[in-house]
């Protein structure tokens, strides 16, 4: 059976001397594998589609669980994301998560479009570890595990929070603080951008001056989050921290 989609190419694996298994993140059937046969030949008509961060309208065959490439129509190249160190390694995050967080099949046309918005902003110019909060949050929303950050996760109080708690499930006040013992101490700033990132749509992202101790605050309550919740070692965070402590 053919079928249609746009798709991102979120992951790539060789496949014998010329081919490629793409994973390819679509708005309409969620993630897909797509042999792209004669892939790794320059002169291939599949070759520009076949890589990482493509965004194409893909038309393959399936009958089984993977599928044939048939066509595709280039939309956008992404090329900096690849070409960039630093870019590639944010993207590359970007990839990994929604790779192994999505189940196969399980569509998502808000995340997809999140997904495409946050390739854009990175292309862009826009902050890294910003967009890469907010596309963090969106998939933890996708999961159904997003931090609480309008009240103390504990409770219930609106006001003085000052913390996170991963255990807890996100914001916790300054009078619960003390009995949570993962609690990691939070500016409100931090507390008031990271809901500001959850409920922001990523299209509309614009350029955002952070400071680097707010920026760090984040990035920590994240990160615990994260690991607590999803619980999944990830490559490409591993390089991303290697890149920072090496100041790239």
């Amino acid at each position: 059976m053919l079928y249609q989609a746009d798709g991102v190419v979120i992951r790539t694996t060789d496949y014998g001397e010329g081919n490629k298994i793409l994973t390819v993140f679509t708005k309409t059937h969620g993630k897909v594998s797509i042999m792209s046969r004669g892939a790794k030949k320059p002169k291939s008509r599949n070759a520009a589609v076949s890589q990482l961060f493509t965004y194409a309208d893909f038309h393959y065959f399936k009958s089984g669980q993977m599928g044939t490439l048939n066509q595709a129509e280039l939309i956008k190249s992404y090329r900096a994301l690849r070409e960039q160190l630093a870019l590639s390694a944010y993207a590359a995050y970007l990839a990994e998560l929604t790779d192994r967080v999505l189940e196969d099949r399980d569509a998502s046309g808000y995340l997809f479009d999140q997904l495409i918005a946050c390739y854009d902003a990175l292309e862009d110019g826009k902050h890294p570890q910003i967009v890469t909060h907010l596309y963090e949050l969106k998939m933890m929303q996708q999961g159904g595990y997003a931090p609480g950050l309008e009240n103390c996760m504990s409770c219930g109080s609106q006001e003085q929070l000052q913390a996170f708690s991963a255990s807890a499930g996100g914001a916790i006040c300054r009078s619960c603080m003390r009995s949570c013992t993962d609690a990691i101490a939070l500016h409100p700033k931090s507390i008031k951008l990271l809901y500001m990132l959850q409920r922001m749509d990523g299209r509309r992202l614009g350029k955002t001056e952070v400071s680097p101790e707010i920026m760090a605050e984040m990035k920590q309550a994240l990160r615990a989050f994260i690991d607590t919740h999803v619980g999944l070692r990830f490559k490409s965070r591993s390089f991303l921290d290697q890149m920072e402590k090496y100041g790239f």
